[in-house]
């Protein structure tokens, strides 16, 4: 079992910054590999960033790469999105992800089930 709770989300201007967290409580977080994604209105949910259960193997998604980085601190069980350089384009509700044993680009690409989902925590970015 896996619970995640996202935080972090709010109004931002164009080229401002926002640091998401996901707090993961339960026994299967050492052994899952998480994922952020992201559904803007009238869009499909997209893969954003994924990171491995180590935090060593990420991915990301074209659109955010070189301005989102993902990093994991499993001391704490937590996983962070920093988003640098905000653009309209990146509104949107954010949500955490996690599935067992998965692989990273797999997650990402939704390739599967994805078992365990926070409530998401939403995103403006604005002038």
């Amino acid at each position: 079992q896996l619970q995640l709770v996202e935080s972090g989300g709010g109004l931002v201007q164009p080229g401002g910054s926002l640091r998401l967290s996901c707090a993961a409580s339960g026994p299967s977080y050492s052994k899952s590999t998480i994922g952020w994604f992201r559904q803007a209105p009238g869009k499909e949910l997209e893969g954003v960033s994924c990171v491995s259960r180590s935090g060593q193997t990420t991915t990301y998604a074209q659109s955010v790469k070189g301005r989102f980085t993902v990093s994991r601190d499993n001391a704490k069980n937590t996983v962070y999105l920093q988003m640098n350089s905000l653009q309209p384009d990146d509104t949107a509700i954010y949500f955490c992800a996690a599935e067992p044993e998965s692989g990273v680009q797999a997650l990402c690409d939704q390739r599967m089930h994805i078992t365990y989902w926070g409530q998401g925590t939403q995103v403006t970015v604005s002038s």
